[in-house]
């Protein structure tokens, strides 16, 4: 009774979506199909789950003792680390909203300290222990196995072409146990929405700090947290300003004019769009695994382990 409740409500919301969207005028960028509106829904519930990487305090620990110095170290080490000993520049372009010298600081310098593999053994390694300190009795139960087994199947039938981030963890080893199945396969599905996500921003010729500025600017992420967080200066977040301001998406107060706010729709819109192959190879259960993962990330969310106001831009509770 309580499954069939809760597929129900997921889709309910998947009508929400689509009559929220409906109702609007038809323009490009807010029209989305009911797999785009999946796409979202599995993003929303998805991201607090593989998420707790980079909030939990044993990600810290076990990098640490591999010698990595410091939470950037950490940070950048263990998101890079499924494409290799890469270059600082190939991290940059590729996470894209992170200056230069904030990367600089930490790549190449994590491979002197640990190799790839063992960073990314450390990171199961903490997702273990955090999760099983999350979920608590949950991490055995049945949502966990079966949004396991269909993020899982999602991944192996997707099409990683064009997705850097997303095709180097698909492509990682099965960790075995279905919690660290859920959240490596929920990571390949979070960097092929992001690989997307960069795609769109470059053709819509938004560079890495202008992005941040307007994700700001809709409040979805706190100004000068976000600006820190990712290295830019003030001067050069005012000069990203200034550049919007002559396209016409920002006002004097730094908020969105209309066209700034149907622009950021397109992008994220097309976002969805180009996610929305990948939930799609689930067919009509891409909505079990939303409703799955729904409880785990509540969970999550509501011990505080991932911020409510963050610097992915994630809309929390699901928007």
């Amino acid at each position: 009774m309580l499954h069939r409740a809760r597929l129900e409500h997921t889709k309910f919301e998947l009508q929400r979506w689509k009559g929220r969207f409906d109702s609007q005028p038809r323009r490009e960028g807010n029209v989305r199909t009911q797999e785009e509106q999946a796409a979202r829904l599995v993003w929303q519930y998805g991201e607090p789950i593989h998420a707790v990487v980079f909030f939990a305090p044993e990600t810290r620990a076990a990098t640490d003792g591999l010698g990595i110095k410091g939470g950037w170290m950490s940070y950048f080490g263990c998101r890079a680390a499924p494409l290799g000993s890469v270059a600082a520049a190939v991290v940059t372009s590729i996470f894209y909203g992170f200056h230069p010298r904030k990367v600089e600081r930490a790549i190449p310098d994590a491979w002197a300290y640990a190799e790839p593999r063992q960073l990314i053994d450390a990171r199961l390694s903490a997702m273990d222990a955090a999760l099983r300190r999350l979920l608590g009795e949950a991490i055995d139960g049945p949502d966990v196995r079966r949004a396991a087994a269909l993020a899982t199947a999602a991944v192996h039938s997707a099409d990683f072409s064009g997705r850097p981030l997303g095709a180097a963890n698909a492509a990682l080893a099965d960790p075995g146990a279905p919690h660290l199945q859920l959240w490596q396969a929920l990571g390949a599905m979070r960097e092929h929405r992001g690989d997307g996500h960069v795609t769109c921003l470059v053709a819509n010729q938004v560079d890495p700090c202008e992005s941040l500025v307007m994700q700001a600017a809709t409040g979805r992420s706190e100004r000068d947290s976000l600006r820190t967080n990712r290295g830019w200066s003030d001067e050069e977040w005012r000069t990203a300003v200034m550049r919007l301001r002559e396209r016409g998406w920002l006002d004097d107060d730094e908020l969105p004019t209309p066209s700034g706010t149907k622009a950021r729709d397109a992008i994220e819109a097309a976002t969805d769009r180009l996610a929305a192959p990948l939930v799609a190879t689930l067919g009509a259960r891409g909505v079990e695994l939303v409703e799955a993962m729904r409880p785990l990330a509540e969970r999550i969310m509501a011990a505080g382990e991932v911020p409510r106001r963050n610097n992915m831009g994630l809309p929390w509770p699901s928007q």
